[in-house]
């Protein structure tokens, strides 16, 4: 098994470290190998704040997916329509085991220079 880094905005990592939000959502699915995510949150904070495992992934057509997820999706149907805008395939990834780091990490402490557009696979240390 593997593990990637997501870059995650902010608002939305506060939101799965609470509970609101148990699907992130990609237009590309990373390798079947990989069952855990670390959670790096974008600017203003630049950290590796969490990780969590997938639980399952979703891919289909953008309004199953959303069907499927809508209850714990922590965003509006507006931005979800916005974020897949002209795509017909939907990922999300289900996440459980969220556990938020008492020390966030810096991207260089990973070896890693530069915030992922979305996501990098790392190698796994456990």
């Amino acid at each position: 098994m593997s593990q990637m880094l997501l870059s995650i905005n902010p608002e939305h990592v506060n939101n799965i470290l609470c509970g609101k939000k148990l699907f992130e959502f990609r237009k590309v699915r990373c390798k079947s190998d990989v069952n855990k995510i670390l959670i790096y949150s974008t600017s203003p904070v630049m950290l590796v704040v969490a990780e969590a495992r997938i639980e399952e992934v979703i891919e289909d057509d953008v309004l199953t997916v959303w069907h499927l997820t809508k209850d714990y999706a922590g965003v509006s149907y507006n931005f979800y329509r916005k974020y897949y805008k002209g795509k017909k395939k939907a990922v999300a990834y289900k996440l459980s085991q969220v556990m938020p780091y008492s020390t966030p990490c810096k991207l260089s402490d990973l070896g890693i220079s530069h915030a992922p557009q979305s996501f990098v696979y790392l190698p796994t240390t456990n």
